[in-house]
Order: structure tokens, then sequence, then C-alpha cells
């Protein structure tokens, strides 16, 4: 249920983020974000096989830093807003994930 609300939120968080930028303070939408990114990664990947979500973050990201949507007319621009705080998520996730590879490596 936990990993609903803060797949839920960080959703909702990007949307808002990107249709209406300035709606939320930028330092709270990138700490949201990153929070929420960095709970997913250590509830929900399996640290020991991320590889998936690990190609999924380097494509969102490559994705948003390259401001490929913008070329779409009237909704690009807020598209590729939704893809970055979106990116900024998973990039959170991937953190957790290796600091939980790390752990378990430590552990044995």
């Amino acid at each position: 249920m936990l990993n609903r609300v803060v797949i839920g939120v960080t959703a909702l968080v990007a949307v808002i983020a990107g249709v209406a930028p300035g709606v939320l303070p930028d330092s709270a939408t990138g700490l949201i974000l990153v929070l929420a990114g960095l709970i997913w990664g250590a509830m929900a990947v399996d640290a020991e096989d991320s590889v998936q979500f690990l190609a999924v973050a380097i494509a969102v990201g490559a994705a948003a830093g390259s401001d490929v949507l913008n070329h779409i007319p009237a909704v690009g621009m807020m598209l590729d807003g939704v893809l970055g705080g979106l990116s900024v998520a998973l990039y959170g996730g991937v953190a957790s994930v290796a600091a939980v590879r790390l752990v378990n490596r430590l552990k044995g």
C-alpha cells in the first residue's frame, strides 16, 4: 500500500511541477521528488537484480536532459517538465539502490 502512495505522490508532484511551474517552490519540489525516489528505491527495487530499473532511469534521464519533448507543439514544454521531475525521482531511487546494494555487500 505504501508503495502505491509513494508512486502517486511522485507522479502528482512531477505533473504539478511540469504543468504549472511555480505553484510549488522549486526547493520543495526537488526535495519531495528525491525523498520519494529514495523511499521507493529502497522498498520496491531488488538491489541485487536492478538492471531493468537502472536502464529505465538512464533512459528517462537522457530523454529529460535532451529536452526531446519540447518539439511537440503546445504541450511539449509541459511534458518535458513532467519527464524532468520523474527523472529526479528515478535518480533518487538509483542512489537508494546503490546504498542498499553496498550495505548488502558489506554484510556479506
